[in-house]
């Protein structure tokens, strides 16, 4: 055999399982990004990933071997080639529908990923794996050297597993996004059946197919979007979706908030990482940012700038809070990913020429570099206060947690200077929190630990506060507001049972097995994620008025997260309430009050009780009716004087005053919740109506000329003509009365 037959007999060969390794590795780091999306980024996910598509190859492999003895090796290439890119376009539809399924819900969460991952990519890596053994058998055919000829295949198929993983991480996913990968792959896999058995005509219509497929899946237009959808070859479309991209890093949206459409979240994969009113920038949402504030404001309220380092950018909420109350300050944002900063300005607020310095580099690697820049004779910048809000119930950059980096930090530091860590946990495991104490008193000689609610069993935000003096923080976070922050100090009994736990074990960049520390909050993430969408699901039977089906539903929620009870058997009452059935709707408000009078955290149930207060009322029970009542007054008393700013309290206040004769009462709370909320129309109805019943007429006329405009803008015709005739009949009222 001449040498130019002889490389033409290893070259398509060496080429072929070039592609399709290269197909299967892109393949796996699609499946993490996709998977990510869904059930969030752990350790879990990723050994289901790399574990099953490791088991596809394998059983790939061997398959791969018998039909390589069966078959005539060039037609079961271009075969398989076709079948594969057939189950390119079946993951696509997988992925679309498999994370709606909730019967996956019944199982534990490790085996729950495992089965997500295995329907959606166990195929396709499967049938990827039989190429390789079909291939070797093909150039052994041709007469060539037994053992170059593997050789060659293996090195080959390693190196274009080895050139899918640096394209994929490195330029594919950030540029294409993975769902156009799985369609680019899909091509090519038909583009090489069609080279291998250019003549077998049933790929001429696959091709049909595929093109229409793609087109639809891919073509912008709404036909297409609505159609693409019907079928799951799309996501179904998301009308509070705001902005969605892929980086290297994540997959990244911001989405709008139903009741409220200038409140909006930033989620990076499944979890949300960022809260915001696009119209009240300082009113911050989150109860770790405003003890950050709190301890902020007190400690540094002789000083006119601050120098501020703010690791993890998120949705940039925090850092423009810091630059709108300190003006002129030296704000450095340190976020790995710059397509989370583009996030923030293209649908979040962030402005573009903001002051806010971002450094788009993993945090250790900036504090690294600074401390290069000071062995080298320059000056580096001292920290007031040092913010880390990197660190979630998922995946934790261990590198951050390290007593190596407290120790730079602390260096950071000028000597009053503040570390502030937020960090999710269950304090009845709390493995992760209480080696982070344990790792920051190695460095710091003050630890103090506050919690969003004071709760032992269930998932917690925890703001860990190092200091180089002693913080009197009741006194620091008490000052916050009027004293609006409610929150949990954990005393040193606390804390030294958090230490015990872990056996005082200290975090070092040698050993910081922070996964397995966490795996206790992955675990009950997963029973939370798992209610969530039985909730959600109830949630969609209920708009479909199928009732039944969503009690089941929510019941499923409550058996899973019971904290979820609340809520569920409220939307439960006011169901059984639709469908006439006073009694179970009693019954069903009742256990949401018996739950909440026993749980270890109590929230607000004065809606139910107004709920509970209307079902008596129906029933000629007054007196009841009234009794419950009061209690939602007092309740929404509560709730308003714990969030001021949230009107919906507001306006159910001002409906309880109502109904319980206190007019004039009512009418404030109307106002005030019209006034955090200007552009509801409900509100201005609720607020004429009190006004009404009151004979105050020349401030209800205000209140409908204004309640005219607004309709007028919405381009409500009709309501604005009946409103018109409304306010000429009190105009002639009022004129009377002179």
């Amino acid at each position: 055999m001449t040498k130019s037959k002889s490389f033409i007999s290893i070259f398509i060969p060496s080429a072929t399982v070039f592609i399709s390794s290269f197909c299967i590795m892109v393949l796996e780091l699609v499946a993490s990004r996709l998977i990510a999306r869904h059930l969030g980024s752990s350790l879990y996910t990723w050994t289901a990933v790399i574990g099953v598509i490791l088991a596809g190859i394998t059983i790939g492999n061997y398959l791969g071997g018998r039909i390589a003895d069966k078959f005539p090796a060039k037609k079961a290439v271009a075969v398989l080639f076709a079948i594969c890119s057939v189950a390119c376009v079946v993951t696509v539809v997988l992925n679309n529908i498999t994370s709606k399924w909730l019967w996956l819900v019944h199982l534990n969460w490790p085996l729950h990923v495992f089965t997500h991952v295995s329907i959606v990519f166990l195929i396709p890596s499967t049938l990827l794996g039989t190429i390789s053994p079909i291939v070797a058998k093909m150039a052994l055919d041709r007469g060539l050297p037994a053992g170059r000829t593997i050789g060659d295949i293996y090195a080959w198929s390693a190196a274009g597993s080895i050139a899918g993983t640096f394209a994929a991480g490195y330029y594919l996913i950030a540029a294409m996004g993975t769902i156009t990968i799985i369609w680019v792959i899909g091509a090519v896999l038909l583009l090489m059946s069609i080279l291998y058995w250019f003549r077998f005509w049933p790929l001429y219509l696959w091709i049909i197919i595929f093109s229409a497929l793609m087109s639809m899946a891919m073509i912008p237009a709404d036909w297409t979007k609505n159609t693409a959808s019907a079928v799951a070859l799309r996501e179904q479309p998301n009308p509070n979706l705001i902005y969605e991209n892929e980086s290297r890093y994540s997959y990244i949206a911001v989405r709008k908030s139903i009741e409220n459409p200038n409140r909006r979240f930033f989620f990076q994969d499944a979890l949300k990482h960022s809260d915001i009113l696009m119209n009240d920038m300082l009113n911050l949402q989150y109860s770790y940012t405003k003890v950050y504030a709190a301890v902020t404001e007190e400690l540094s309220k002789n000083k006119e700038k601050l120098s501020a380092m703010v690791i993890g950018g998120g949705g940039y909420v925090y850092p423009r809070y810091l630059k709108k109350v300190r003006p002129g300050s030296r704000i450095d944002v340190v976020e790995i990913d710059p397509a989370v900063t583009n996030a923030a300005m293209e649908a979040f607020g962030l402005e573009r020429n903001t002051t806010i310095n971002t450094i788009n580099v993993d945090a250790r690697n900036y504090v690294d570099k600074l401390f290069e820049q000071k062995r080298n004779g320059n000056q580096i910048p001292q920290y007031d206060f040092i913010y880390e809000d990197a660190i979630n119930d998922y995946s934790v950059p261990f590198q951050l947690v390290t007593q190596e980096f407290n120790d730079k930090i602390s260096e950071l530091l000028s000597n009053d200077g503040v570390y502030m860590i937020n960090m999710i946990d269950i304090f009845d495991s709390g493995l992760f929190l209480g080696s982070v104490i344990n790792t920051l008193e190695k460095t710091f000689p003050h630890i103090y630990v506050v919690a969003d609610i004071q709760s032992h069993s269930i998932r917690n935000t925890f703001i860990i506060i190092s200091a180089k003096r002693t913080l009197d923080l009741k006194n620091i976070l008490s000052q916050y507001k009027g004293g609006e922050l409610k929150i949990w100090y954990l005393d040193d009994s606390d804390i030294n049972m958090l230490k015990e736990k872990t056996r005082h074990l200290i975090l070092t960049d040698n050993y910081c097995p922070v996964e397995n520390l966490l795996a206790p909050v992955v675990l009950m993430s997963a029973k939370d994620h798992s209610a969530e969408e039985y909730f959600n699901c109830a949630q969609e039977f209920k708009d479909k008025k199928q009732f039944a089906e969503s009690i089941k539903n929510y019941l499923l929620a409550i058996k899973e997260n019971p904290t979820c009870s609340i809520q569920s058997y409220n939307e439960i009452g006011i169901m059984y309430a639709q469908m006439g059935n006073p009694e179970q709707a009693i019954e069903a408000f009742n256990k949401a009050i018996e739950y909440n009078d026993r749980a270890e955290n109590k929230t607000s149930v004065a809606i139910i009780h107004s709920s509970l207060g209307i079902l008596f009322q129906g029933q000629n029970k007054s007196d009841q009716a009234m009794e419950q009542f009061r209690k939602a007054v007092e309740g929404f008393q509560e709730e308003v004087k714990e969030r001021p700013a949230h009107h919906e309290s507001w306006r159910r206040l001002g409906d309880a005053l109502a109904i319980i004769g206190d007019l004039k009462a009512a009418t404030e709370a109307f106002k005030k919740a019209l006034s955090l909320n200007p552009d509801d129309p409900a509100y201005y109805a609720n607020l004429a109506r009190a006004l009404e019943f009151q004979e105050r007429y020349t401030e209800e006329i205000e209140v409908l000329k204004n309640y005219i405009q607004l309709m007028k803008q919405y381009k409500q015709d009709d309501a604005v003509l009946q409103l018109q005739k409304h306010l000429e009949s009190l105009e002639y009222e009022a004129s009377k009365g002179k």
